[in-house]
């Protein structure tokens, strides 16, 4: 791997971790809980680029395997709370 590619790697883990810290912020700190579903929804997928930019770093598969996971329970999680939200109910 080339210095400037590492370089780049490195930079873009510190960018998602930030966005990351973001998220939590706003899910905290949410007025409504549909910020805080958005904010939820949004940490989700900055794990998912997480689990990617350290799947380039590393060179491993597995990590690639997770971020599919991962974007897989996001995209239910995302629905369920959406639903939730609109009906007050998950299951009918």
């Amino acid at each position: 791997m080339t210095a400037l590619l590492s370089l780049a790697i490195n930079f873009t883990l510190v960018c998602i971790l930030l966005a990351m810290l973001l998220c939590v912020v706003r899910l905290l700190l949410g007025p409504t809980a549909q910020d805080r579903v958005l904010a939820l929804d949004t940490l989700w997928m900055c794990a998912m680029l997480l689990a990617l930019a350290l799947g380039l770093r590393f060179g491993n598969l597995i990590y690639f395997e997770a971020a599919m996971l991962i974007a897989l329970t996001g995209f239910v999680s995302t629905v369920a709370l959406t639903k939730f939200l609109m009906r007050g109910e998950v299951i009918e």
